[in-house]
């Protein structure tokens, strides 16, 4: 089982589709009236281009380590060779929440979708959570949804990147439609107030945009299945998170054009109300919105599974987790019991109701900059301890932005902390966290005493050894 390894199949094309559509999801059509209420027009921009800047730092240091070290795990394998088993785990386990937080906010997010095209359709009534009514056919859809989703990933990468890129088209095509709607028939003056609640607005805004650029990551996670060469794998990611940057700008810039604050806090699909109004009113291409947002949810949820389970798949088979997580299907080729796994962690999701939108966004943002600060870490000991590894995208002017992209994951970070106006919401965001440290710690001591810590870190070395 050892020898069996994963297809390298992706091109240029796929890798490209797999981190902007992982990268867009869902939540330009369901948040992006929230940024914009939030902080005001010009403040969610704002916001967004300051995580966009962080995220760009952060992309380019994944870059020259990607390309480098294109191993199936990416922050696993970095923050290894750079700090040891103990960091690398706590770095991996943190981007796991974080992508499995995405694939429980898309499972959420898929039957929010359907009260816009078929109103009422929520029935069943189950109970209530945070104030919310969770309905039979509510849940059903998301976790339905799920199931299909969790299908598509175990029949292997080619399936999933072939869907990938067609359903990319579609997003592209809802977008763009509501950018130059919105630029040509909106107005400057719907966009005001262009700040609201000051810092404190943008700062709320601040905090989400790391859950929202999550995706470029998937690319290092899904390294060993890329077949360009290293150096394009650098260039690759560095496209595809200066697209993102770009589309959520521009995607806030439309909305705000279009809908004034009233309209936006009325509004339950912000996105959608403001594609139909931008052509007239019209519920057609409202619907053809929310179509693009369903393919945004699905590529959202496809790239995820990627990234998640690549990386408890390298985790497993470094001894890190138990090993049956590692094993790759005799078939298809995918990490079957991986996926399986995170099927399992996601599909009680809906059942938690639309306040979990929320709710994952946070909690997946602080575990990603957790792990975004390692990797930049991982990037300035590596320039210093491995100063002749072969660097086929290395950045120049030494470690400068590597400390920059440090200096910034903490700065966003603390945001997240209790005393700050945008800290995580007691007790259900707090609780997604605590409960997920706790889980990883008791898998880690639990595999450790099993396979030992001489173990991991052979297993570790021989697979970096695989690639020097």
């Amino acid at each position: 089982m050892r020898d069996r390894k994963l297809l390298k199949i992706l091109g240029n094309k796929d890798v490209i589709a797999l981190a902007f559509g992982a990268m867009i999801g869902w939540g330009w059509v369901v948040t992006a009236g929230l940024w914009v209420t939030e902080a005001g027009s010009l403040g969610a921009i704002l916001a967004f281009l300051i995580g966009g800047l962080l995220v760009v730092l952060v992309g380019l240091t994944y870059a020259e380590l990607a390309s480098a070290l294109p191993l199936a795990g990416g922050e696993l394998v970095y923050s290894f060779k750079a700090m040891g088993r103990t960091v690398s785990f706590i770095a991996t386990w943190a981007v796991i929440l974080g992508y499995v937080s995405v694939i429980a906010f898309e499972a959420v997010a898929l039957p929010t979708v359907f009260e816009y095209l078929i109103p009422n359709y929520s029935q069943g009534y189950l109970y209530t959570l945070a104030g919310w009514d969770v309905t039979m056919t509510w849940a059903g859809i998301g976790i339905i949804g799920s199931i299909i989703v969790a299908w598509v990933n175990y029949r292997g990468i080619k399936l999933t990147s072939s869907i990938t890129v067609i359903l990319t088209g579609l997003i592209l095509a809802a977008g763009v439609l509501l950018i130059t709607g919105g630029t040509a028939s909106g107005s400057v003056e719907t966009m005001e107030p262009f700040f609201a609640a000051g810092s404190a607005g943008i700062m709320s805004v601040i905090i989400m945009t790391p859950f929202m650029f999550v995706g470029f990551d998937v690319i290092p996670q899904a390294a060993e299945e890329i077949n360009v060469p290293q150096k394009r794998i650098g260039q690759l990611l560095i496209v595809s998170v200066l697209l993102a940057v770009l589309w959520y700008v521009a995607i806030i810039f439309g909305v705000s054009r279009m809908l004034s604050p009233a309209e936006l806090n009325e509004s339950n699909l912000v996105t959608a109300d403001a594609m139909a109004k931008a052509f007239g009113d019209s519920r057609l291409m409202g619907n053809f919105l929310v179509l693009g947002g369903i393919g945004g949810i699905l590529t959202s949820w496809l790239g995820f599974y990627v990234g998640g389970s690549r990386a408890i798949y390298a985790m497993a088979r470094a001894g890190m987790l138990p090993k049956s997580l590692g094993e790759l299907h005799p078939k298809y080729n995918t990490p079957h019991k991986a996926i399986l796994l995170i099927a399992v962690l996601s599909t009680a999701a809906p059942l938690l109701g639309r306040p979990a939108l929320q709710w994952f966004v946070n909690a997946g943002g602080l575990g990603l900059v957790v792990a975004w600060l390692m990797v930049a870490i991982s990037f300035i000991i590596l320039r210093k301890k491995e100063p002749e590894m072969k660097r086929p995208f290395k950045l120049s002017g030494g470690t400068v932005i590597g400390w920059i992209a440090v200096v910034m994951s903490i700065g966003i970070g603390i945001l997240y902390l209790p005393g700050m106006s945008s800290a995580l919401v007691w007790p259900y965001e707090w609780a997604i966290i605590g409960i997920w440290a706790i889980l990883g710690f008791v898998l880690y001591k639990v595999s450790m005493k099993k396979y030992g810590t001489a173990y991991a870190d052979k297993r570790m070395k021989e697979e970096i050894d695989r690639i020097a």
